[in-house]
């Protein structure tokens, strides 16, 4: 196992992710962890993730520097490596000017983190820098404007990089980190089959006998943890389809029949959509959605599962598809990660009388996928694009109201069925319409009118910590605009998003 410990920066979860694909398990830790507990973790090598801070400022994430007495490899990337200097007497100051992009590395001296490389791009996001090397170190790279853009130490088996190997920017970040799991000489031990049977003899452990119910959206991490519990305990389980009126186009009856197709003996649908949209009326608040979207769930889950008692008797369990990046994004791995959105699956009130069961929880969308495939799911409900828990009213800027949710159905229908029928819906990771609160002006017919604005957004990504737009051609984007403006007579103006996250999220809200 490889510990990586996380000072803050969201690109400590891709490392991890990065470690698992081949096939070495890799589980975070706080920065506040202490040297003689993460010893008793047996780690086989330690990666000090990278962070917004400065070493050199007050209150900054700091770490246990016993750590770098257990003997075992560490790597330091970027506020990592520059920790790993300053802890071993080096210095760190700052740099001649920030950099955050591409650069050259030329590889000097026998690190072998460096291994097969020679010159090579890669991904720098620094102001501080290495200013004074520690004892026993050397440089193993630099670049015209970084002296010391990598550092090694063969006596204590320390390695230091002032980039980011994890990155798709670094095209043989891949190749060095696979160098670090050989330094470590680290167990290839993260194998989706093997952890199948491990999840399950859990379920099978903590459920014992009892029943357990779920909510499911239809939703590739809903849908891939109801099927890991049903193959598991088949006839213990319940889900429960609850149709908000947050949903896509012709949602309700597509679940029901992927249910029935997988042959779930206990399925229910319960149709909600009024109780949601009245609750939502007057509020425009982001958070506020979510935590209404998120009680009223409850609620009426809550209702389902007591009537599901009375038929069929005691429920103890509550299921949910909660994967890797849900619990990322809501800052709960480290106090020091900035809280980008709150969950709606993580908001549970503690009246809630049922013990959560979320088998997914460790894992990234990919390894999702990769799941379901080892369970016979068929791709094309695998790979689907993700939808946001709490649906459409976060697509929805502003004020929901039962005429925006219909326009957007329109839209996204539209947009999804024109992306499948040019075979792009499967070149692109997720794809979606928005529309804004405000009208624009435009000509229909030989009046002005005032229309609602749309925006569409698809992006390509592999688990959803980063992402990039997705280049559609013109002429497709051209006849998809042309269908929304001609077919949905609400909508006068449509806009394409071109922005990458970070700095931008996936959705808008």
């Amino acid at each position: 196992m490889i510990a990586v410990i996380n000072f803050g920066g969201q690109y400590c979860h891709l490392i991890a992710r990065k470690i698992r694909e081949q096939g070495v398990k890799a589980e975070i830790f706080p920065h506040t962890i202490s040297a003689s507990k993460l010893k008793k973790s047996f780690p086989e090598g330690v990666v000090l993730s990278g962070g917004p801070a400065s070493v050199n400022a007050e209150n900054t994430p700091k770490m246990d520097l016993k750590i770098l007495d257990l003997e075992i490899p560490v790597l330091g990337i970027c506020y990592g490596m520059q920790l790993i200097a300053q802890g071993l007497n080096g210095t760190v100051g700052k740099g001649k000017s920030k950099e955050y992009g591409k650069n050259i590395i030329s590889v000097k001296g026998n690190d072998p983190l460096f291994k097969g490389l020679k010159k090579e791009q890669v991904w720098l996001s620094h102001f501080d820098t290495v200013k004074k090397l520690p004892k026993d170190f050397s440089v193993s790279s630099s670049t015209k404007t970084c002296k010391i853009c990598s550092m090694y130490s063969l006596k204590k088996k320390m390695f230091g990089l002032q980039f980011h190997p994890e990155v798709h920017h670094t095209p043989k970040g891949k190749k060095i980190l696979e160098n670090f799991l050989k330094i470590c000489k680290a167990k290839k031990n993260w194998k989706i089959p093997s952890l199948i049977k491990s999840i399950q003899k859990q379920i099978k452990q903590t459920i014992g006998k009892e029943k357990i119910i779920m909510g499911v959206s239809g939703g590739v991490d809903s849908l891939v943890a109801s099927a890991l519990i049903h193959k598991t305990i088949p006839n213990q389980l319940f889900c429960v389809f609850i149709n908000n009126g947050l949903m896509r186009k012709n949602e309700t009856k597509y679940i029901q029949s992927l249910y029935k197709k997988m042959g779930f003996k206990h399925f229910f649908v319960v149709d909600a959509a009024e109780e949601f949209v009245f609750a939502l009326e007057g509020v425009s608040d982001p958070e506020e959605k979510r935590k209404i979207i998120g009680h009223t769930f409850i609620h009426v889950f809550e209702e389902k599962a007591a009537k599901l008692e009375e038929k069929f008797g005691k429920i103890s369990f509550l299921g949910q598809g909660t994967i890797y990046p849900d619990r990322i994004e809501s800052a709960e791995p480290s106090a020091e990660a900035s809280k980008i959105k709150s969950h709606h699956n993580l908001t549970l009130p503690e009246q809630m009388n049922l013990n959560l069961i979320e088998p997914l929880r460790d894992f990234y969308k990919d390894e999702i996928r990769k799941i379901g495939l080892s369970l016979k799911i068929k791709k094309e409900f695998l790979f689907r694009h993700p939808f946001p828990g709490p649906g459409l009213a976060v697509r929805i800027l502003g004020e929901v109201s039962a005429e925006k949710l219909s326009i957007l159905r329109e839209v996204d229908s539209i947009f999804i069925e024109e992306l499948k029928k040019n075979k792009f819906y499967d070149k692109t990771w997720q794809a979606f319409a928005v529309i804004f609160p405000v009208k624009a002006v435009g000509v229909k017919g030989d009046e002005r009118s005032y229309s609602f604005i749309v925006a569409l957004r698809a992006v390509n990504s592999v688990d959803g910590m980063t992402a990039d737009w997705t280049r559609i051609p013109e002429l497709l984007l051209e006849k998809i605009s042309s269908r929304i403006l001609n077919e949905v007579p609400e909508v006068g103006r449509i806009l394409y998003d071109i922005s990458q996250k970070p700095p931008a999220t996936i959705e808008f809200e």
